[in-house]
Order: structure tokens, then sequence, then C-alpha cells
């Protein structure tokens, strides 16, 4: 990746310069949400403790937040960003040391200590904040909060913020890389006809007057965008899993008419955790909970608070994403949105570039569901059919440090790629094994595409990097030329990154090892190759 370079502006504290990269301008501003500038680099976030009170009828927020913090370098009268996007609005800002001064700077609130900071010492700031937060034009797709009515006419509220980032509602440390450590305690407060649901367990609900606050708490760190409170008129149904660790705690919470339809098609979660425990482990947050929450949007995987809107039907809004007829077969947001519970909520980026590490391997998962609720002949189908989806537009990989994300193929393409390393290492406990270290090693931790990579490759014993390189960072698939002539077969790649090292088994047991340069083997028998299609190759016959 190649180093991006730009020019910070000091006048009368941040004026917003701009970041240049290629045919592409990224503001001062992309940069101060999407890199760890010297505004973040020295502190570090252990807790959120906040309220939110959200008004229907204005469709406005309010509430406060604090935040507790680690120093982890020594610094002096240094400069605090909390970002808080317009045009929501800081009111009093508090902290548990001195303040020289602090401003809301577009989307950031911009705190100048008046101090000498020590590494390892702690503290804590608290904003209070409010506003008619962006409305959703269509979540989850574009980030805002949704103001709408249920099917009965009752109010039913909850944001959506994975790509815009959880501070167009509330003021946080707005970066992927710095999850709080301790977890959340999540108010929320709600007219005592509604229901407010969050994040963890709900561990008290007070009602004061026509007001009524419950109280959720998560234990574990979490990503900031899994951060969402949901209001609505909900009733709530209970089971448990006997999982890895002991007994999940399974806990829904659906809108009053929708309770007879979640009982039964929420019987699915079961399957879905006992597949994805066999393949990734244990689910990374039994002190928290597994939940699935109705939402006014399609879903979102919102760790230990899973929003669901498939309308309790299978398919992907009863449609098949695959065309093959597999997809119908499970619900696809009870199966996706969880799958996110191991790769994106208990294995984050640190970047949003490389969000492929959340979406690639969760629509892998849905293969690997199928192969456990079904059979294997039916996972290959369904993965070989995703590639339907696949536009080859542009790499993975998105442009760091400026919350940029990279294509949506990190979704079909992506999986596709961990279904051909599958092919390569030939052994699919050891692979299932590696998806199992992948969550035990990095649990509950931020990574880079680079850990990532490493990891497989080391766990494989097999250099992969130029395979990641092929498919995370070009728009090229390799094509596989051949020609065939009696028990001879002669072949190339083309289309590829230079040296790809990715050997490919033909007729069940044989490995050849193709380059860009024409080579030729000899077949075990005359009869025409017999190519896998589980690679995620073209192959051209060229005779």
């Amino acid at each position: 990746m190649k180093k991006l370079s730009y020019t910070l502006l000091f006048v009368s504290g941040i004026a917003f310069g701009q970041l240049f990269e290629k045919d592409k301008v990224y503001s001062k501003q992309d940069t101060l949400k999407g890199s760890n500038t010297q505004f973040r680099n020295f502190w570090d976030v252990k807790k959120y403790d906040f309220s939110v009170e959200p008004d229907f009828e204005q469709k406005s927020i309010k509430g406060t937040n604090k935040i507790s913090f680690q120093i982890i370098k020594d610094v002096t009268n240094p400069v605090f960003q909390i970002d808080l996007q317009q045009p929501m609005k800081a009111g009093k800002v508090t902290a548990s040391f001195p303040i020289a001064n602090y401003k809301q700077d577009g989307d950031f609130i911009l705190i100048t200590a008046k101090k000498k900071f020590k590494k390892g010492e702690k503290y804590t700031i608290d904003v209070d904040y409010s506003g008619n937060p962006l409305i959703a034009q269509n979540a989850p797709w574009d980030g805002g909060w949704v103001f709408t009515k249920d099917e009965k006419g009752h109010p039913w509220m909850s944001p959506a913020v994975q790509g815009i980032g959880s501070s167009i509602w509330l003021p946080t440390k707005d970066i992927w890389s710095d999850e709080p450590d301790n977890g959340i305690v999540m108010k929320i407060i709600t007219p005592n006809d509604l229901v407010g649901i969050g994040n963890g367990r709900l561990i008290d609900k007070k009602t004061t007057g026509n007001k009524t606050t419950y109280t959720w708490e998560v234990k574990n760190p979490i990503n900031d965008y899994s951060i969402i409170p949901n209001i609505g008129k909900y009733v709530n149904f209970k089971d448990t899993f006997d999982g890895e660790k002991g007994k999940l705690d399974l806990d829904y919470w659906v809108l009053d008419y929708n309770l007879e339809k979640a009982k039964k098609q929420f019987e699915q979660v079961k399957p879905m955790l006992s597949a994805f425990e066999h393949w990734f482990g244990p689910y990374p947050f039994y002190e928290d909970s597994y939940k699935l929450v109705d939402s006014p949007y399609l879903g979102m995987e919102h760790q230990s608070n899973v929003a669901y809107g498939n309308g309790y039907q299978n398919g992907y809004r009863g449609k098949d994403l695959s065309g093959t007829g597999v997809g119908l077969k499970w619900d696809y947001i009870i199966i996706h949105e969880s799958g996110h519970e191991w790769f994106a909520n208990n294995i984050t980026a640190k970047d949003e570039a490389d969000m492929w590490i959340h979406e690639s391997f969760t629509m892998y998962s849905e293969v690997l569901f199928t192969e456990n609720y079904l059979d294997k002949k039916s996972a290959d189908l369904y993965l070989i059919g995703i590639r339907g989806n696949i536009h080859n537009d542009i790499p993975i990989i998105g442009k760091y440090g400026v919350r940029n994300e990279g294509s949506g193929d990190m979704y079909p393409k992506g999986a596709n790629m961990l279904h051909t390393i599958r092919q390569v290492i030939n052994n699919d406990e050891k692979f299932r094994q590696i998806l199992r270290g992948l969550g035990k090693d990095f649990y509950h931790q931020t990574v880079t595409t680079k850990q990532i990579e490493d990891y497989i490759s080391s766990k494989a014993g097999i250099d992969f990097s130029t395979v990641f390189d092929q498919y995370l960072r070009t728009i090229k698939i390799p094509t596989l030329e051949y020609s065939q002539n009696g028990d001879t077969l002669k072949f190339r790649y083309t289309d590829v990154v230079k040296n790809l090292k990715l050997p490919v088994i033909i007729n069940g047991d044989q490995t050849i090892n193709p380059t860009e340069e024409w080579q030729a083997v000899k077949l075990k028998k005359n009869t025409p190759v017999e190519w896998n299609k589980n690679y995620y190759i073209n192959y051209l016959n060229v005779q």
C-alpha cells in the first residue's frame, strides 16, 4: 500500500485541508474520521456509559455519554477529538481533568486539555448531546436513524450506522481500531407504552411518571457501529442453547403481532449456532447473550443485538442470492448477520478499507452453515451460484485512513477466495482448525489484513500471499488456459499477478502448478480432464 500524502493546516483550531490520492480527493475531515491521528493516538477508550431518549414526533434524540479512557503515552496539553456528526450538537462538556477550552468544529468536538498526562492514567469525559440526527433514506445501506411506524401504527425507531459511524447520533471516539474494552452501559428512555432494547443484557427497568428507562449492559469489547438502541412495541421470549462454553441465553424481542411467526422462524438459530461453533469456535459473547430483535430495516450484525427484518421468510427477502434454490432452505438474515458475531464483532478490522475481513468470512459462513445443515454438495452449489453477483469493478480492499470501503465483491468474491484457499489446503479438518484458531487467537481484537493473511499462510504451511494479492487487490480472475492431446495436458495462467502461486488439483488426485509459462504434464488417463469448479478460476480450452 503506497503512502498517502496530505497537509494539516491549523488556523484557529483545525481548517480542513485535503488529501489527494490519484483522481480521488479526500477532505481533511475524511482523514480525521478514518485515521488514528494525534488527537486519538494517545488515549484508549475503556467504556461508554450513556443515555438516549428519542422523540418520535420531533424525530430528535438527546442524552449524555460518559467516556472512560486510559492514557497510553505521555503527552502535554493534548487536543482530544470526540466525534459527533452534524446536525447533532454537543451541549455541556466536562472532564475529570482541567480543560483549557472546547468547541464543536464540523463533525468533531475538540477538547484542549491543560495538563501533563502520564501513560497508564485513567480519566473521563462527559458530553451532553441533542438534535435531529441524519435520517436514513434506505437503511441499512445508508446511515441514519429510522423513525417509522409498525403495521399497527405504533412508533418504531432504530439507527443503522455501519458505514457512516455511530457518531451520527452518539458522541464517541468513532474509529474501528478503538473499541471500549470494558463494554458499555446503555440507558434507553421511552414512553411507557414502548420498549427499549439495547446490546447485551437488560440489568434494570425503572418507570418514572410517563417514561421508562431500560438499562442494558455489555461486558465485552464492542465495535461502535454495533451500539444500537431499538424502540418499539416489543414482546419477549427466551430459549437456551447448549454450546461449547455451556448454556447460552437466547433472547428474542419481536413486535407483538410477530410473536408466533418468530417462534417458528427462529428455530433456525440453534442449528446455526451449532454449525458456527463447529467451524469457528464458541460463540464469542456468552456473557452478553445472543439476541435477535425485530428491525425496521432488513438486518445488521449488531453485537448481541442482531437486527432482523427479513419478513419471517427464508432466503434474502424471499429470494435466493445464488439462483440455485439452496438459498431458500434457510433465512439469510438469521444466518448471515449471526455469522458476523465471529467475523466483524469478535474479530474487527482496524480500518474500514479491510472490511472484507467481516464480509468475506461471513458470506462464506453461509456456505459452511449449508454444509452442516444440508450437505456439502448443496454448499458447493450455493458457493458457485453466488459468483453471479460478482462485478469485478474495483478491488476489494479500499483506501486506508479515510473511512473508505472497497468493492461489494468482498461478499461473494471474498467467499470464493476463501473456498479456493480451502481447495488448496485440501484438508477440511486443517481448514476448520485455522478458522477456529482465528477466533481464538484474535479473540475480541481489532486486526489488519496483513495479520489475517499471515495467520492463514502460517497455519496452513502454504504461502497464500499472491492469492490474497490476486483476489483482494486486483479485479482480474485467473484464467487457466489449457489444451489436451490424449494423456498430455498443456496449461498456463493468464490475467494473474506476477508469480501467482495457486496450485490446482485435477481429476481428483493430481496436482498441477500453473505459471504464466506453458507447461505440460502426463495425465493418469486420456479421458477429458476434470476441472474442479470449487476454485474461483476461469478454465479456457484453447485447443
